[in-house]
């Protein structure tokens, strides 16, 4: 075994190194706070910015008629969003219908059933998936996506839809929920 010596040395070493890695965690724990309140404070800035920027004109119109006006006129000064909330609802509940099981199903085929090989082939993926700005996700969805949904419903539409939002969604979910 070891000699008696040799281990307090080493535990007097680990002790030492310890103390001395405590300062540069102290340093940057105090890192990490200044730029996570940095970034809680650039949210607020933003949002009290956009309060009382926009204050003014949902005043002007009335709240009642801009959250819960259909039309969307800025020439004639009507400024209703109910069509972008519930758009923006119905997009969010058809990416979660279509990418909450396919995510499930697909976590419960890596840890259950996927051969290890596979398996670390499709986490790489996933993860790789993860990585990608959702700027990236929505410039694939206009170069194959649309393009897809015109091919698929020729004459109907031009693919700009709410079929293709719901789709690059549940596509941009799936790696969270895997």
């Amino acid at each position: 075994g070891i000699p008696f010596v040799w281990t307090l040395a080493l535990g007097l070493l680990s002790g030492v190194l310890a103390m001395w890695t405590r300062g540069s965690e102290k340093l940057a724990e105090s890192i990490f706070l200044v730029f996570a309140c940095v970034s809680v404070g650039s949210v607020l800035v933003i949002t009290l910015y956009m309060i009382t920027a926009g204050a003014p004109a949902i005043a002007e119109i009335g709240l009642g008629n801009f959250l819960f006006g259909t039309e969307w006129k800025p020439n004639a000064k009507e400024f209703g969003i109910l069509p972008l909330i519930l758009s923006s609802i119905a997009g969010t509940a058809g990416a979660v219908v279509i990418g909450v099981p396919i995510g499930i199903l697909t976590a419960v085929f890596l840890s259950e059933v996927a051969p290890p090989r596979l398996a670390g082939i499709v986490r790489s993926a996933v993860q790789l998936l993860a990585g990608i700005p959702s700027v990236i996700y929505g410039f694939f969805g206009m170069l194959i996506i649309l393009p897809a949904l015109r091919a698929l419903f020729p004459g109907q539409t031009i693919g700009e839809s709410l079929l293709a939002v719901i789709l690059i969604l549940a596509i941009m979910v799936l790696p969270t929920i895997v």
